[in-house]
């Protein structure tokens, strides 16, 4: 059952922008979790040496981690956000 919004969807609400970025955060996991398993799959699969496959999983893992500070320590989610001059 999807989440269910009691009032109208607004960006300017504090509670609303806060729950956006976690689901965004965890569409992000997903993606990147789907992606990684299915190459080390294929990778393991059919036994190729893939020397960069590391790389992109720990890339992966660190931009991951990123989103994850930014919307847990960084993200300003007061009742009117900051309006770029």
């Amino acid at each position: 059952m999807p989440p269910r919004w009691p009032r109208k969807p607004d960006r300017k609400d504090p509670d609303y922008r806060k729950i956006d970025d976690r689901m965004n955060f965890a569409v992000h996991v997903a993606i990147a979790a789907t992606i990684n398993s299915g190459l080390w799959f294929f990778h393991i699969l059919k036994g190729t040496t893939w020397e960069w496959l590391p790389w992109v999983t720990l890339s992966w893992t660190g931009i991951v981690l990123v989103h994850l500070i930014y919307i847990s320590a960084i993200a300003n989610y007061t009742e009117t956000p900051p309006k770029s001059t």
